[in-house]
């Protein structure tokens, strides 16, 4: 990619506890272009919003940068050669909007302080200047009555609509790179899809550039360019969407595409991915996901590199085999 607005350069991010040293997150690379939009998926504790907060510069004790770096413009953000910590970056061009809108939001503050606390913080306005600015960030992602609302507290809003409060606060320093962390997350199908709307139409308003962390592969499909699995704190395939869903390379991403219901085929049951996710206190040697896979061979207890294929990469040394056939099982 010529000229990538985030570059992430093996990543490792590991957390101290009481049972041990947790490996995280380890040896993410990944690159995001200017007006892209990146689906980050994976089951739940394979890194990925640590990787995220990592990027926001948000990861505090237990937790640390074991090594890598993080580059946003060519400028280090995170690990290597960051010499101090660039905090008019983080929360003004590169912004977050956190997993649960039902307690991401201070219920003891109408929504038109919070939405004015990153105002003023991030625009400079006060008073009158902010009030307004903050009814038209309201305006913008579909809240009706904007003015009057802002008078009102987060319990007076339905789910759908503090989600919407929270994209409007992280818009409000006009990023350039939006992260959405599950975004749509405790939603109804319907709320679902105009939050998605809303996020496809900034992204074209305001030319942002998004990652997109979800476990929600039909999300990926229509909102995402390129895709990154992963597993276990390590990335194990990327490619562009069309070449993920027609042609997924690793067993992993095989394995939850067939695990996606389907309106044009009749299932008995659905397939199902035996086993879970490893301990990452003790990974395990080699191919992390070896212990799940049904085509597991003796190589893959050596470390797998991510490696061309197709129009992605994938890290697995039998990419493109199909795992889930019969006949490989």
């Amino acid at each position: 990619m010529n000229d990538p607005l985030l570059e992430i350069d093996d990543l490792r991010v590991d957390f101290d506890t009481r049972a041990g040293l947790v490996q995280a997150v380890r040896g993410v690379s990944l690159t995001l272009g200017r007006g892209e939009t990146l689906g980050l998926v994976g089951e739940s504790g394979s890194g990925k919003s640590v990787t995220a907060q990592a990027v926001m510069g948000l990861i505090d004790v237990p937790g640390r940068i074991a090594g890598g770096a993080v580059r946003w413009n060519g400028m280090p953000l995170v690990g290597e050669g960051v010499r101090r910590r660039p905090r008019r970056i983080w929360g003004r061009e590169i912004t977050m909007i956190f997993q649960n809108p039902m307690t991401s939001l201070n219920p003891l503050m109408t929504v038109g302080a919070q939405l004015g606390e990153v105002i003023h913080l991030y625009l400079g306005l006060r008073g009158a200047a902010a009030r307004t600015r903050a009814a038209e960030l309201l305006d913008a992602v579909g809240i009706s009555g904007a003015s009057r609302r802002l008078d009102q507290y987060p319990h007076e809003f339905s789910g759908g609509m503090r989600q919407r409060v929270m994209i409007a606060m992280a818009i409000a320093s006009e990023p350039r790179l939006l992260i959405a962390d599950e975004p749509t997350t405790a939603l109804d199908v319907t709320i679902q899809a105009q939050i998605l709307e809303l996020l496809a139409g900034l992204q074209e308003k305001l030319g942002l550039s998004i990652i997109l962390i979800t476990h929600d592969l039909g999300i990926v499909a229509g909102l995402c360019h390129r895709v990154a699995v992963m597993y276990a704190g390590q990335i194990v395939e990327t490619g562009t969407v069309d070449d993920i869903f027609a042609r997924p390379g690793h067993p992993y991403t095989q394995g939850l595409i067939r695990s996606t219901p389907r309106l044009d085929a009749v299932e008995d049951r659905l397939v199902s991915i035996d086993g879970t996710p490893p301990g990452l206190r003790t990974p395990p040697e080699g191919c992390a996901f070896r212990p799940r896979c049904p085509a597991a061979q003796a190589a893959c207890h050596a470390p797998q590199r991510l490696a061309s294929h197709g129009a992605g990469h994938v890290a697995c040394c039998r990419a493109g085999v199909d795992a889930w056939d019969v006949g490989a099982a």
